[in-house]
């Protein structure tokens, strides 16, 4: 079975507890605190960030896994070691409602 290939956009809070999420999980043996560790035929580490995008330039340009952790985002740090994913954020389009 293929890996799901995920795409973030926008790389804020909960993009941040999401990928310190699947690194936490990936990095145990334990999945407690899951309500469910597989969905059909897939878990945790079939799951692979391939591209990253936002408009905030103090994100932009860094890898994803460094970038989770930039301001303005203040969502609870609870996976501090992150390795380099070899995804870099890439500047998405910028709409109306951007503060």
């Amino acid at each position: 079975m293929k890996d799901i290939r995920c795409a973030v956009i926008g790389i804020g809070n909960c993009a941040s507890s999401f990928i310190q999420g699947l690194e936490f999980y990936k990095a145990r043996d334990s999945r407690e605190g899951l309500i469910n560790d597989r969905i059909g035929p897939y878990g945790l580490e079939d799951i692979e960030i391939v591209c990253a995008f936002d408009i905030d330039a103090r994100k932009v340009g860094l890898d994803v896994n460094e970038a989770i952790f930039a301001g303005p985002n203040n969502t609870l740090v609870f996976q501090p070691d992150m390795p380099k994913s070899g995804v870099t954020v890439m500047m998405g389009q910028v709409l109306d409602g951007v503060a």
